[in-house]
């Protein structure tokens, strides 16, 4: 039986080509960016809607029409469907669920667009089902067990209204007529399901709340038919046992002891029995015995057996018949298959049609939840509640009854407001705000309508309401407080962001960093905090050039191919994603982000927080449909997709037929997935015949095979990459290579590049080492031989090198372009005491150092190098509270912030666990790749590599502390250079009369002593330094010529 006559005909076709109607179930969700990644959510329709009248009004809006075609004259365009929705496990609590099929009900429903219904599901009781395991094998089916109220924020157990068995036929038979299930606490369930429960005494039914059972012979009597009546039922871990057993009892215990006769009470006192050590084994513990029960006669009752717990079995529909369970009617009463009928029902309610069928709660009255005052020294007791006088009981005369209007805070009384109140009260609310956000505030909004509610009760106009004043006066308060807090200064907020960056979410640190401020106040500051960078974010996320900022490819028209294998209408979707063909080669991060494969036909824009941001196809539809990443696609969805794909690309390459390309396996699923194309298969084929286990392969050539100078392991051609010119050879994630397949061969280091482009110095001395003597260099003509990893340099921005093994290992040194570990920047960001201190080594003072991570040893990361020491990347936990501010990565199962280690050969052990520099992920990247491309990457979208210069030269310039710069690199080449700070005022040259220039200088021997000279006129009249004999190389990467 429906609910709603007028809408139940009705017959909806879905963008996907599915037919749907009321009572069926359907996925829901709104665009991807406004759901944020979140999965599709599963719900029943209920019913259709017309369009709202003022959207109609105004010409309709977002909403999608859809015209249901009737029979006869009623035809009605529908663009609003109103939703029962059903939760996810995981969308109410932490615990982890390995069931994605698994659902949770609710009495809950919202009004949503039809635009927003995805596809159709089947949602079934599991009882309901017969073979449950064959059910969740096929796509799109569901089933719950469970329902949860989201206002008590509990789970109640959801039976099938004809399993109720303890009710009065006339309940029940109203209850089976109306309603499909019954919602219950998990401790009635077997109450409910028990045969029908009468009174020993009375006969009549036996209500959960007001009977209790006798723990021996099991009969049941209302706590009002006993003599004495029960006030309470017993206690957990005890039970009750009627007259005539507790008499039985009594005469069995003089039987088996007469010595304990004495110590026994009487029948009808009341009391407990108390045993001796002999008796327990043979009684039991704790059984409350109360006499009294009247016209009981022993011998005419017969001892029941005891009922076990739990539900009875069943036959379910599913099992017999052959019915199919998609095809299962579901009864409705008022829009809901659901009752509750728990511990807090009265059963005689039920036959009330405007009852209330929601869960309820254990109410908030009673000594437990509110509090007794005792009456004050030396005052008479006030009357017990019910006295004869009839006079409620009120405490001391001179004290307000509690609950009356002297006692109560009257904070709105605008449902009372006429309309033309109101109108004047929006009047008087936009004249009285000072600031364009105080209209949205929550306490300025309440403060104003509580002072308009008080100025109608105190019959003054409400155009006196002013909110200059931010104290209000409150009934229980001694003094004045303010409705809102003190206007945050902007040193405040800047104290607050810095605790925030630094302790993220643990308030309580934040607090003491800002000082000024209390607990409540910094919470209610961080509320309004998160608040506003979430609408930031948000409206950044809906400006229709959103995706073109954040360079995400936005997904075109749906081909047929990509219609047909995701079974649902994604136009206004927009989640999948464009990923090119040729960026599917093994070193890309275009890549699945859950099954790490790199083949598929459609891909799917994948949630925040994995390792990339693409998801396949499989995968997609498996986390929007069942929220799950885990989940593999079910025989019939992959038959489906196989088949789809297949018709959709027609004939293969190279015109082969579509079944082979498309209907059987492809090249990708030859291997296992997250395995690089150009790589060996995962398995070995199988040769035919019994004696393939022992007969050779067939003769060919050995792969050619190469050794890594960085990890000393031998790689397969391609792989490990290999010089032509000098012979060095590396893993090609060790040395920041990116080489075509096809130019594997022909590879050249960039130091023998550069040897043919003179496009970087020729002088190769790395910058971020101490200088080598010049008899050093001589025999080599300055490079670095090709036997050892040193070989492998990087370019800097100023036209030097420096070891790529030095510029991943240094954490201030950054690249343009961190997957070639090039061009190398913000040398001159290191601190100076990198540069001063000697190396533990060599003994030497120049270049920059770096620390053990075991012991306070520090020393040139290429002596580190030469001297054998341990060089890799460890993981470091992050704080739960920190992670929304850290960079976290995900190496080998392992998540945190990754770090650069060196550590001296002497230590035999680390703290955590380090992975070396070539080891490789799941998707084949190196430890070293991982870590450039997450920490060592330079901003290159926010500012020219230019206006990055230029902003470390006025770091230089102005002595900005974190700004020093590297010995011998343009920064130091005058001590006054770098210590004098930039006059705020205005200067002029006093030699060419220049008013533009990055630095202004003193003149030398001034007749003015405001006097200056530009930077070009200061280092004219400087002397020239005597040439030396060492030439030494210069960094000129942080050095901008700036002509006017």
């Amino acid at each position: 039986m429906s609910g709603d006559t007028k809408t139940s005909d009705i017959q909806v076709t879905l963008k996907n080509g599915d037919k749907v109607k009321v009572n069926d179930h359907v996925y829901c969700s709104p665009n991807w960016s406004i759901r944020d990644g979140t999965p599709y959510s599963v719900a029943r329709i209920m019913e259709f809607l017309p369009p709202e009248v003022n959207n109609a009004a105004g010409g309709g809006g977002a909403a999608t029409a859809v015209s249901a075609a009737l029979k006869g004259k009623a035809r009605e365009t529908y663009t609003r469907v109103r939703l029962a929705w059903y939760y996810r496990p995981s969308d109410v609590s932490d615990r982890n669920v390995a069931d994605a099929r698994l659902l949770l009900a609710a009495i809950y429903s919202e009004i949503c667009d039809v635009a927003q219904l995805r596809a159709r599901c089947y949602v079934v009781h599991r009882d309901k089902l017969g073979n449950l395991a064959d059910w969740k094998r096929r796509p799109d089916r569901f089933y719950f067990h469970r329902l949860f109220d989201p206002y008590i924020k509990k789970e109640f157990e959801v039976l099938l209204a004809t399993d109720v068995r303890n009710l009065p036929q006339h309940i029940r038979d109203v209850l089976v007529s109306r309603y499909e299930y019954v919602v219950a606490e998990k401790e009635v369930v077997p109450d409910l399901t028990d045969s029908l429960r009468l009174c020993e005494t009375c006969g009549e039914w036996c209500a959960h709340l007001d009977a209790v059972q006798c723990a021996r012979c099991k009969g049941h009597f209302h706590m009002s038919c006993v003599n004495p009546p029960l006030v309470a039922k017993p206690a957990r871990g005890y039970g009750w046992t009627c007259a005539p057993c507790s008499r039985r009892h009594e005469d069995q215990l003089d039987g088996a002891h007469p010595a304990l006769r004495e110590g026994t009470p009487k029948a009808g006192s009341g009391a407990s029995v108390s045993l001796g050590a002999g008796a327990v084994s043979s009684m039991g513990l704790g059984l409350v015995l109360n006499a009294g029960v009247t016209g009981w006669s022993s011998a005419s009752t017969p001892l029941s057996k005891p009922r076990g717990r739990g539900r009875p079995r069943k036959e379910r529909p599913g099992a017999a018949g052959g019915v199919n369970e998609e095809e299962l009617q579901v009864k409705h009463y008022k829009l809901w298959p659901f009752r509750y009928f728990g511990l807090y029902t009265v059963a005689e309610d039920t036959m009330d049609p405007d009852d209330l069928i929601f869960p309820r709660a254990a109410t908030r009255v009673g000594p437990k939840y509110q509090a007794t005052v005792a009456p004050a020294p030396g005052e008479p007791a006030p009357p017990a509640s019910g006295a004869s006088t009839g006079t409620p009981s009120s405490g001391p005369a001179d004290v307000d009854e509690r609950g009356g209007d002297s006692t109560v805070e009257v904070l709105s009384i605008v449902h009372d407001f006429t309309p033309r109140e109101v109108e004047t009260l929006e009047k008087v609310m936009q004249r009285q705000v000072v600031r364009k956000d105080q209209i949205q505030a929550v306490d300025w909004l309440t403060e104003i309508v509580r002072r308009a509610s008080q100025a109608r009760l105190n019959g003054r106009p409400l155009e006196s309401v002013s909110m200059k004043t931010p104290m209000r006066s409150e009934k229980w308060k001694r003094q004045e407080t303010r409705y809102t807090d003190r206007e945050w200064n902007d040193e405040e907020v800047a104290a607050f962001e810095d605790g925030i960056a630094q302790f993220g979410a643990e308030l309580r640190s934040v607090r003491d960093e800002v000082g000024t401020r209390s607990m409540p106040q910094v919470v209610r500051f961080y509320g309004k905090w998160k608040n506003a960078r979430l609408r930031e974010e948000n409206a950044r996320l809906r400006e229709p050039d959103a995706y073109k900022k954040a360079k995400i490819p936005r997904s075109g028209a749906a081909s047929p191919a990509a219609r047909a294998s995701s079974s649902m209408s994604d136009a206004e979707d927009a989640s999948t994603v464009d990923v090119p063909t040729h960026s599917h080669s093994a070193r890309s991060s275009n890549y699945c982000a859950a099954c790490r494969t790199r083949e598929s036909h459609v891909w799917w824009k994948a949630p925040k927080g994995l390792a990339t941001s693409i998801l396949c196809d499989s995968c997609g539809i498996n986390w929007r449909k069942y929220a799950d990443l885990n989940a593999r696609p079910t025989t019939r969805e992959e038959t489906a997709l196989n088949a789809a794909a297949a018709a959709a690309v027609g004939p293969g390459a190279n015109g082969a037929p579509a079944s082979a390309s498309a209907g059987g396996k492809t090249r990708g699923a030859d291997k296992r997935e997250g395995t690089p194309l150009t790589a060996p298969g995962a398995k070995r084929a199988k040769v035919a015949g019994p004696s393939s286990a022992k007969s050779t392969p067939p003769p060919g050539a050995a792969a050619t095979q190469h050794r890594c100078l960085c990890c000393w392991a031998k790689g397969a051609h391609g792989k490990v990459l290999k010089c032509t010119q000098c012979g060095v050879g590396a893993h090609a994630g060790a040395c920041g290579a990116v080489v075509e397949p096809e130019e594997v061969d022909a590879w050249l280091c960039e130091l023998c590049e550069n040897e043919k482009t003179v496009e970087y110095a020729l002088n190769t001395d790395c910058l971020l080492c101490p200088h080598p003597p010049r008899d050093a260099k001589a025999g080599g003509g300055g490079y670095p031989p090709p036997n050892t990893y040193l070989r492998i340099c990087k370019p800097t921005e100023g036209q030097g090198w420096v070891h790529a093994l030095c510029s991943v290992f240094v954490p201030e040194v950054q690249y343009a372009d961190a997957a070639r570990l090039r061009v190398v920047e913000a040398i001159s960001t290191i601190p100076k005491h990198r540069w001063t201190t000697k190396c533990s080594l060599c003994n030497v003072a120049g270049g920059a150092v770096v620390r053990c991570g075991n012991c306070p040893k520090e020393y040139h990361v290429s002596c580190a190098w030469k001297y054998g020491h341990k060089f890799g990347f460890e993981i470091q936990p992050v704080k739960s509270s920190r992670r929304d501010v850290t960079n976290m990565v995900t190496f080998k199962r392992e998540t945190g912030a990754m770090n650069a280690v060196i550590c001296c050969k002497e230590h035999t052990s680390y703290r955590r666990m380090t992975y070396d520099i070539c080891e490789v992920n799941d998707v084949g990247e190196t430890a070293l790749q991982v870590y450039a491309r997450t920490y060592k990457q330079a901003p290159v979208s926010q500012s020219h590599s230019l206006l990055r210069k230029a902003h470390r030269l006025d770091q230089l310039l102005h002595g900005v502390p974190g700004g020093a710069s590297a010995p011998g690199s343009a920064g130091d080449r005058d001590s006054s250079f770098v210590s004098e700070p930039t006059p705020a005022l205005e200067h002029k040259c006093a030699q060419c009369g220049t008013e533009y220039s990055p630095f202004f200088h003193p003149a030398p021997e001034p007749a003015d002593p405001d006097a200056w000279v530009c930077h070009r006129c200061h280092f004219e009249t400087q002397p020239q330094p005597q040439p030396q004999a060492k030439v030494e190389q210069v960094e000129l990467a942080d050095v901008v010529m700036v002509s006017v």
